[in-house]
């Protein structure tokens, strides 16, 4: 393994060590519930200042490390090339708001000075993906764990504008959980300037949230039955409404049909640790049945939706919950040698799966790894 990885994996480290500073478990319920409104203190306790120091530390590391990078991610000189054309009013295929924010950030710095506006996506996706740690991690180390090695955080370095539509979905679950969906919508429709695809978080987290709300009854099965089914029998019709939105997709690269092993693997785990271990936990938090919900749509996308392009990235806006799902659930474990056992467990299974991304990182349609910054590079 090459040298510069070894700034990933001490990256890591030191932020997960720095989260072993941060004690959110009694703010995150009310932040949950809506904050100050419902009770949360207005002033700054000195374990809310200690939290403050930490999460400010991870957060200067975690967009550092991402706003300093130069070449890194297949994606980068592609990005540049479509900064240009869009300084010279030419046709690009991404959205309204990554185009302005390009134009204007090229007037402030100059034509073809693409290194802040690389900077300025960095700094705002991290900003994104800190938050949501900070309002829904309750096992803040952990959580921020989970992210780091599940390759959320890593691959922003790749696909700017989808991975900050990514954390911004992941930021605003917490309006859906309050029930703001005002809030939440207007949240989505800012990510979607940047990238679309994160429109259909709009009926997925609304439909798992109704779920979490809902007593099963038979209907909701046979609802979600057909639904499934649809995903079977009614692939052309899906097609074509995905190919409206991005019609360069149609029999390209991306559109090969494959199925995330991994991600269907994960899935799965998740729904069986769930079901058999942490039922009770399921019934009476509310939040991880939410959660819970959302790991079960992306279990279904990925085994029935290998004809949508990018089908990974459509799952992830459902499976990144996992994150704050795992913590709760193996915290609610009554059963402590279990409890100690599933996370110990987890924190292989997600360490492994990282060591297989550094390898990955080095194909030539990711290239995450060398790592080089333009500071010392």
């Amino acid at each position: 393994m090459e040298r510069s990885a070894l700034v990933y994996i001490l990256l890591i480290l030191a932020t997960v060590l720095l989260g072993l500073c941060v004690d959110n478990r009694a703010y995150v319920p009310l932040r949950l519930r809506g904050g100050r409104s419902h009770g949360e203190p207005a002033g700054k306790t000195r374990e809310q200042a200690r939290n403050c120091v930490a999460e400010t530390a991870i957060y200067l590391l975690l967009a550092g490390v991402s706003a300093c990078r130069i070449a890194v991610g297949n994606d980068y000189w592609v990005y540049r090339d479509n900064f240009k054309l869009i300084a010279q009013n030419r046709h690009v295929a991404s959205e309204f708001g990554f185009n302005q924010i390009v134009r204007w950030m090229q007037l402030l710095f100059g034509y073809d000075h693409y290194l802040p506006i690389f900077g300025l996506f960095s700094i705002v996706t991290v900003f994104f993906f800190v938050k949501a740690l900070h309002d829904q991690g309750s096992e803040y180390a952990f959580s921020l764990y989970l992210l780091l090695t599940g390759g959320y955080y890593f691959n922003s370095l790749n696909s700017v504008r989808y991975y900050l539509a990514l954390a911004v979905a992941l930021f605003s679950m917490k309006y859906v959980l309050r029930g703001e969906y005002g809030k939440f919508v207007l949240w989505i429709l800012a990510g979607a300037m940047f990238h679309k695809s994160v429109l259909l978080v709009i009926p997925v987290y609304l439909a798992a949230r109704f779920l979490t709300f809902s007593k099963l009854k038979g209907w909701h099965y046979a609802l979600g039955g057909v639904l499934a089914a649809s995903l079977v029998f009614c692939q052309d019709f899906y097609r074509e409404i995905i190919f409206r939105f991005y019609p360069y997709y149609r029999d390209s690269a991306f559109d090969n049909g494959e199925i995330s092993y991994a991600n269907l693997l994960k899935c799965g785990c998740v729904l069986l640790l769930g079901i058999l271990f942490c039922r009770k936990s399921l019934r009476e938090d509310k939040v991880s049945r939410f959660y819970f919900f959302l790991n079960l749509f992306g279990l279904l996308v990925y085994c029935f939706g290998s004809f949508i392009p990018e089908v990974s990235r459509v799952g992830y806006y459902m499976i990144i919950s996992q994150v704050f799902l795992l913590p709760r659930l193996l915290s609610g474990m009554e059963n402590a040698v279990l409890r100690k056992l599933g996370i110990f467990g987890v924190v292989c299974a997600f360490g492994a799966y990282f060591v297989l991304l550094l390898r990955d990182m080095y194909a030539v349609d990711v290239r995450l790894l060398p790592y080089l910054n333009w500071i010392f590079n």
